[in-house]
């Protein structure tokens, strides 16, 4: 078990069941009182942070964290399926639940991280950024920049962001999948 002096950040530790890693750590010293640990921690499974502060007589199992790279092949009614990169004939499905918001910008063979906890697959981290053809988007208006010059287009992952009016289908964007937002414009669509 762990005290909390030795926690460090990036560390991985199990609270309450659920493996969380640590974000960002501050040792606190109040007048004649003992220390606490401010902490702002991740939860590996469900992707929510939280900013906790915990007193000396907590403690803190270590996590068992793996991450390996695995391949997204394809995805059908709310399962996701994988395989090892170098080995294809290992697959394997995640249901919807597991995989969260990071399925949106799932495209076929794209290569991810997969976190394991005690042998099973709790969550799976795609590239920060990743190159999206557009397939759908509404004209542009002339003059309708009322609500920032921003159109909402639909992506071939099936995801819809933000972009601005001069995006037309067959664009490639860049979008960040941390924060689900357009970056850039990769490559003009023919017209």
């Amino acid at each position: 078990m762990l005290s909390m002096n030795d926690l460090t950040t990036g560390m991985y530790v199990v609270i309450d069941g659920d493996p969380f890693e640590l974000l960002h750590i501050a040792h606190l010293h109040m007048g004649r009182g003992s220390g606490s640990v401010q902490t702002r921690i991740k939860n590996l499974r469900t992707g929510q942070v939280y900013e906790r502060n915990y007193k000396p007589a907590d403690q803190f199992g270590e996590a068992d964290i793996e991450k390996v790279k695995v391949k997204f092949i394809y995805a059908n009614r709310g399962e996701f399926w994988f395989n090892e990169p170098d080995k294809p004939q290992n697959r394997f499905s995640l249901k919807g639940e597991v995989i969260g918001e990071t399925g949106r910008f799932l495209k076929a063979n794209t290569e991810v991280t997969a976190v394991l906890f005690n042998q099973k697959i709790i969550n799976i981290i795609p590239p920060i950024k990743m190159d999206l053809k557009v397939v759908e988007a509404p004209p542009a208006v002339r003059g309708n920049t009322a609500q920032g010059g921003n159109k909402l287009v639909k992506l071939e992952s099936g995801a819809e962001v933000q972009a601005p009016l001069f995006i037309n289908e067959g664009d490639i964007l860049r979008i960040n999948t941390t924060t689900g937002e357009y970056v850039e414009r990769m490559e003009k669509g023919l017209p």
